[in-house]
């Protein structure tokens, strides 16, 4: 009787195995000991709940068994924060052209990447955040504005430009901590009537949620039942600690 020959994939399942016996696996990432089962795993579980870990009311990469930080101060009402994109140079330059150049129409592309984040389009209104009159003058537009009416032409849904107003012009944020941006936009938003009861904020990048706060706030106060927030990009780790990685929340804007 013949003998019969091994399949080919019962052979390389088996010197697999003697591989990894031979040489046990380590993670890429932290040098951690990787499980012993039949795939050959890159990246240990420890690491992969990292990046797989985010808050649920802000989407801020979280560690593990780690409270959020970045939005414990929010106001009650505030939640369900997301961006579509990390704050790379692609996106940062998408930015600067809407924002500094007057490319009004790459608005589009990022609005359809912001649009895939927001989960249920029905029964909300989007706002813009508003531009203090000085700087709304010089530039000649509000490009949160022009995102938010990009963005409802593409969902159907309503957007209230002026549903939100600054009361008081405020310092440029690009410099300031934390602690500086919540001080120097405190106050500094006023609701224009009755808000709408689900309000959606829409801007152009996050930073450290300081802005979607305070305007939150003031939507709040005039009325609004929750609030939420769109971004195109977000800034990578605004508090103090070592930068996270993207995860499945964030694609590149090329991927988006």
């Amino acid at each position: 009787m013949p003998l019969s020959l091994p399949r080919w994939g019962e052979l390389g399942a088996a010197l697999a195995a003697v591989e990894r016996w031979l040489l046990p696996g380590e993670c890429l990432l932290c040098r951690a000991p990787v499980g012993d089962g039949a795939r050959d795993e890159l990246i240990c579980a420890a690491c992969a709940v990292r990046w797989a870990s985010q808050c649920p009311r802000c989407g801020q990469p979280l560690t593990p068994e780690i409270a959020c930080r970045l939005c414990t101060g929010w106001p009650p009402g505030l939640g369900g924060i997301r961006s579509a994109v990390w704050l790379d140079a692609p996106a940062r330059r998408a930015v600067h052209l809407l924002k500094y150049s007057g490319w009004r129409r790459v608005a589009s592309p990022m609005a359809a990447a912001m649009a895939v984040r927001l989960r249920c389009a029905a029964g909300i209104t989007l706002i813009p955040i508003p531009l203090g009159a000085a700087r709304l003058r010089s530039r000649g537009y509000n490009q949160s504005a022009v995102l938010a009416g990009a963005l409802g032409r593409r969902l159907g849904v309503p957007v209230a430009a002026g549903a939100l107003r600054r009361r008081r012009e405020t310092q440029t944020q690009t410099a300031l901590t934390p602690e500086a941006r919540r001080a120097n936009l405190a106050g500094a938003f006023i609701a224009e009537g009755r808000a709408p009861a689900h309000p959606v904020l829409v801007d152009d990048v996050f930073t450290t949620g300081a802005t979607l706060a305070e305007a939150a706030a003031a939507l709040l106060e005039a009325g609004a039942q929750q609030v939420s927030g769109v971004t195109f990009a977000r800034a990578a780790r605004p508090l103090a600690g070592p930068a996270a990685a993207p995860d499945a929340v964030f694609s590149s804007w090329s991927a988006a």
